[in-house]
């Protein structure tokens, strides 16, 4: 493809307010932030139990750097397994009652290594559409046939079991959807896939450490565990640190150790951060007031904007979409924040619907109720003035 080709292409993202552009931030994640050398309450990040800069974690990562050094320098099927990694993985394990637990460095990488090691040619996924996009790009990988059935549509969901051919069928989807903040009717779905003989792949991502009272994510929100399941979970926003992991069976681990790519081809992620993680669960159990101040936090955002041009979309996750419509708009409307000194990301199509353009508010327990009022006023000063 000539150069000018791609300068055109640029050209018309701008045109179509859909280019893309980064904010260099300065200080460590939090509610208020230094970005581009200005101060700014930030709606910006998934760290949503404000464990990203935590005293406790920050020192457990030096301890974990002095005792294995920085780097893994290997695989973990070479020699980057260290004892910091599977103290980890044993302790999610434990955590989520499950029967083990493996690692990958990203849930990206996680769900790649799931769907391509579990299905192929001849089988079957079946993925929400609103799913994130790492399931969709999994699905493609594995080879298998995919169905996308229309966001929480059961009944297009059961129809696609029912008239399907595959032997092997397995459904996949996001917990809490992350740009709607929806949950995922997790008991219904998987009365489905045990009607049907299929498996169910959770990524948890947005749940984990924040849903259930002990932070145990959408299956201890809904009380349910089963074979069928297959649960992966990302430990870079609520955990605070970085990283992914898988937890489930013991089969389903060993077969994914012998055979998701993302897993044996990459190098293990730092074992300070494994150390740091281990921190994080010791959080998770023993302050639970985190969660419940995210409740209230999301209470009074409810309750406070009171604009009618934006639809707040309904979400009961720190996760809370203002939908504006147009791309320009939803743009304009970010930066009059952003003049006011409150960061909130804007997104565009392609991440959700043409016309559904929407500000992306993260709520965190960093934040304080005096930061959420003064979100929601800004808001409605704004719509006074439209």
């Amino acid at each position: 493809m000539p150069f000018i080709d791609l300068e055109e292409n640029l050209r018309e993202l701008e045109a179509q307010g859909l280019l893309r552009s980064r904010r260099i931030l300065e200080s460590a994640q939090g509610a208020h932030v230094t970005v581009d050398g200005q101060a700014y309450l930030a709606f910006c990040s998934n760290d949503y139990l404000g464990l990203a800069a935590h005293p406790a974690l920050v020192d457990a990562a030096c301890q974990g750097a002095v005792q294995y050094g920085v780097g893994a320098g290997a695989s973990h099927l070479i020699i980057g397994h260290t004892a910091a990694h599977h103290q980890l993985e044993t302790e999610l394990a434990q955590f989520l009652q499950q029967d083990a637990a493996l690692l990958f460095s990203t849930g990206y990488m996680a769900n790649l290594g799931i769907v391509s090691a579990l299905m192929g040619r001849n089988d079957l996924v079946l993925a929400d559409k609103l799913n994130h996009a790492s399931l969709n790009d999994a699905a493609q990988l594995s080879r298998a046939r995919l169905v996308r059935y229309n966001h929480l549509d059961l009944g297009h969901l059961e129809r696609s079991l029912a008239t399907a051919s595959e032997r092997k069928k397995l459904v996949v989807t996001d917990a809490v959807f992350s740009m709607d903040g929806d949950i995922a009717p997790l008991p219904a779905l998987l009365a489905l896939c045990e009607r049907y003989d299929a498996y169910l792949l959770v990524d948890d991502a947005h749940g984990f450490g924040v849903l259930g009272e002990q932070g145990r994510g959408i299956l201890e929100h809904f009380g349910v565990d089963s074979p069928r399941l297959i649960y992966m979970a990302t430990l870079g926003k609520a955990a605070g640190v970085f990283g992914a992991f898988v937890a489930g069976n013991a089969s389903l681990i060993q077969t994914l150790m012998q055979g998701a790519r993302t897993y044996i081809y990459t190098t293990a992620f730092p074992p300070l951060l494994a150390v740091a993680l281990r921190a994080s669960l010791r959080l998770f159990r023993e302050e639970a007031w985190r969660r419940e101040h995210l409740r209230e936090l999301i209470a009074d955002l409810k309750h406070y904007l009171r604009t009618e041009c934006w639809q707040l979309l309904p979400s009961e996750t720190p996760i809370q979409p203002l939908l504006v419509g147009g791309n320009k708009e939803a743009v304009a409307l970010s930066d009059a924040l952003r003049s006011r000194g409150i960061l909130v990301p804007v997104i565009r199509p392609p991440t959700v619907p043409k016309g559904q353009a929407r500000l992306r508010i993260s709520l965190s327990a960093a934040h304080s109720k005096d930061d959420v009022r003064k979100l929601a006023e800004t808001l409605n000063a704004l719509a006074a003035e439209r």
